[in-house]
């Protein structure tokens, strides 16, 4: 008897609890996003990366960065709230340029962060991340919109960090847009230094899937296809972390 074909996202679960991570094309990550929500809003989502404002902690080194953070509450494959507006805090261990400190951003826009396109990821993170962590209860969930810029002088850095790790369980990295740009090639490695894999977000829906404890990832900058005009990498971040 032949065995059945694997769902995709069974194929994805065995490879992030296989690897530690998944690049996730986005022939199949958009149809799991309709599975879980409607996308009805996705103009008007991705737009709203046009309305970002620039990330004051980065703003004094000169690096582009543009930024909005929201955060929400969530049950393990059930409802996610969205939580009022809070700080986004990393330990000096998981970011050594801005560790050990709250930083404030602009809130998400209403209609985005209470939106169906939001929802739909959301609400696929959750039932994903909960089938790999099903001893969790609850979720800490922070949602960061990037925008890294580029320019003919200076290259865009989407982990000015350098690799890293975020201090949560898991990780989504979602593309939105990039206009005008080269490079920009995610790489994973060991705690050691080992590369485990790289691949670059090439298409909107393209994206990762990263289970944070166990693997570094970082991005390599970005520079203008053609200079003198705009280039940008957009980016939704979506982290989950366990909590009581």
């Amino acid at each position: 008897m032949q065995s059945p074909i694997p769902s995709p996202v069974s194929t994805l679960l065995d490879a992030v609890k296989r690897d530690g991570f998944s690049f996730v094309t986005a022939d199949v990550m958009q149809p799991l996003l309709q599975t879980s929500g409607d996308l009805a809003d996705w103009d008007a989502f991705t737009a709203s990366w046009d309305y970002l404002g620039p990330d004051p902690y980065l703003a004094a080194t000169g690096r582009q960065r543009r930024r909005r953070h929201a955060t929400y509450v969530a049950k393990a494959h059930g409802s996610v709230a969205l939580a009022p507006h809070q700080p986004h805090y990393q330990a000096l261990q998981y970011n050594r340029l801005q560790g050990n400190i709250e930083r404030w951003f602009e809130p998400l826009d209403p209609a985005i962060a209470n939106g169906p396109s939001l929802r739909a990821i959301l609400a696929f993170c959750n039932d994903f991340f909960s089938s790999l962590a099903p001893s969790v209860p609850n979720w800490h969930v922070e949602v960061h919109q990037f925008r890294i810029e580029a320019n003919a002088d200076a290259a865009g850095e989407p982990t000015p960090e350098g690799s890293h790790r975020d201090g949560v369980d898991f990780v989504l990295v979602l593309l939105i847009d990039r206009h005008n740009i080269a490079s920009g090639t995610t790489t994973i490695h060991t705690p050691d230094g080992k590369p485990l894999g790289d691949f670059t977000l090439t298409h909107p829906f393209d994206a990762a899937l990263i289970h944070d404890p166990r693997v570094f990832h970082g991005v390599t900058p970005v520079t203008p296809l053609v200079p003198g005009e705009p280039a940008h990498r957009d980016v939704l971040v979506a982290t989950f972390r366990a909590r009581p």
